[in-house]
């Protein structure tokens, strides 16, 4: 039998990692059209205009621009709506939220020295949000094939009874923190099974190794409910200086903070008579936070009324830290009646802190004013996916993960358009926006497309922006990583209102 230690604590660490996977590597290397009406009304095609406090995210030269003292604070509601299949199965799901996704200022502090061909330097502080986590939706379909069960045959099979197991006359939360400290996740996954007669062992001794399911048949009728919320911020402190009249260098230094929750539920029925377990109830809860740092250069250079642009943003270094809850409920037929065993350890696992490192972006643009009229402008990013690393990269665990990445996820292309006319005090604007899909085979997640259209209204120190956009964007989510893989396909489309107020020293 496993050695019997003492817990004080429910709340603890244990000494293996939470299972990362490429979705989570995938999560936050994305970065989505936040910021400043203005800036989302262009697309986020910003890199050559500068003269944004949104657009200094995307080129660090672009606080130059101005030629005073600027901040600006911006909100918004964000829409989402899901159309989702699974199997013989649609269902519709929508959300809706306030927020506020920007804030900052730029201090312009123009040279007195008229010799000196460096015109000004600016210090910037702005914070944006760069990634929205919420997301919720609900299916329901009959699978012919694979059940909940599939989940923790797998992890169970190779492992030892007695360490998947709990002492007789142990609890459930005792038996769940001891495994999960000598052996780790994939032990509490096949613990979960096995106290709640979803396994069956081959054979009911210590060292057995073999296990099946007590769920058996087919049709079986899953319910799956999906919830996420939270954010990915950078807060930033930019410097930038005018050379002459037509260069623009800069750099930024990026803070980045993580606050990602999700919680998955699948409840499996099978009115199968030969089967012994009739219906499962799964429960999963993630809770995420995290901190890192990046930087960004950037340059923007003036050719009569043409504006060039380019931009390197450096990997960003992720220090992150998972926490888990869960438990599960079987029905089973016992002696003809039904019996439903619960197995909840109530039990929080936090665990050891890992490190990721998402990919750096190139960015080139180019855009073309039109004198007080107006102006046109195209961004281009390229961004290898397959870059992304876990770390420490001589972890066991984490050589296979980053193999995954480097197989699945590829370069992927970002290419952004935007216009704005000007009629007096009045600004039109629109803009589209096209991004590759991160992975190599697009049916997993697809390209992304998106359009925007808003106005502006200045007075003598003082603009308000409105701006509209919508996107869309198609992806099988796989209910789990291992086991029960198939996948539910979700047709994502958002929409969003934003307001910003811009103020002039």
């Amino acid at each position: 039998m496993k050695k019997e230690i003492l817990i004080y604590l429910c709340v603890f660490c244990i000494s293996y990692s939470y299972s990362q996977d490429i979705t989570d590597a995938l999560r936050y290397s994305k970065d989505g059209i936040e910021g400043t009406a203005r800036f989302r009304a262009l697309s986020g095609a910003f890199g050559a205009l500068g003269g944004d406090m949104s657009a200094v995210s995307i080129n660090p030269a672009g606080s130059s621009v101005f030629n005073s003292s600027h901040f600006s604070l911006t909100l918004s509601n964000d829409n989402e709506n899901n159309d989702i299949q699974y199997f013989n199965s649609f269902s519709s799901a929508s959300n809706s939220r306030f927020d506020l996704n920007q804030i900052g200022g730029a201090f312009v502090f123009k040279n007195r020295n008229s010799e000196s061909d460096w015109k000004k330097f600016t210090l910037g502080l702005v914070y944006n949000k760069i990634e929205d986590y919420e997301d919720g939706w609900y299916v329901r379909g009959t699978n012919p094939t694979n059940s909940i069960g599939n989940y923790f045959v797998d992890y169970a099979n190779g492992l030892r009874l007695d360490e998947i197991s709990a002492f007789p006359g142990e609890s459930y939360t005792d038996a769940y923190i001891e495994i999960g400290n000598l052996y780790g996740y994939g032990n509490q996954q096949a613990f979960l099974g096995y106290e709640s007669f979803v396994l069956e062992p081959e054979f009911n001794e210590d060292a057995n190794t073999v296990y099946t399911s007590n769920i058996t048949g087919g049709n079986y009728d899953q319910q799956y409910y999906y919830a996420s919320n939270g954010f990915n911020g950078k807060f930033t402190i930019n410097a930038s200086a005018q050379y002459g009249e037509n260069i623009y260098f800069g750099m930024n230094l990026n803070t980045h903070f993580i606050n990602f929750e999700r919680s998955t539920l699948i409840i499996e029925n099978n009115d199968n008579e030969d089967s012994l377990i009739k219906e499962v109830g799964f429960e999963n809860s993630l809770f995420t936070i995290g901190s890192g740092i990046s930087m960004q250069f950037g340059s923007i250079f003036k050719i009569q009324q043409l504006r060039i642009g380019l931009t390197y943003d450096t990997p960003t270094w992720y220090s992150i830290q998972d926490e888990t809850i869960q438990n599960i409920a079987a029905t089973r037929e016992e002696a003809g009646a039904e019996v439903t065993q619960i197995v909840n350890p109530d039990v929080l696992n936090i665990y050891p802190r890992y490190r990721l490192q998402t990919p750096g972006k190139f960015t080139g643009s180019l855009a073309y004013v039109f004198g007080n009229f107006g102006l046109i402008s195209f961004d281009y990013s390229l961004k290898d996916y397959g870059n992304a690393k876990f770390r420490p990269t001589t972890d066991s665990y984490f050589v296979n993960q980053n193999i995954d990445i480097s197989n699945q996820l590829g370069m992927a292309s970002t290419f952004r358009i935007g216009g704005e006319c000007k009629i007096k005090q009045l600004s039109l604007r629109g803009g589209y926006r096209f991004e590759e899909s991160p992975y190599t085979n697009a049916s997993i997640i697809g390209d992304l497309s998106g359009y925007s259209v808003g106005l502006g209204y200045g007075f003598s120190k003082f603009r308000i922006d409105l701006t509209f956009d919508e996107w869309q964007r198609d992806s099988n989510v796989q209910l789990y990583q291992i086991g029960l893989t198939d996948a539910a396909f979700v047709d994502s489309r958002n929409y969003n209102f934003t307001m910003s107020l811009n103020f002039t020293l």
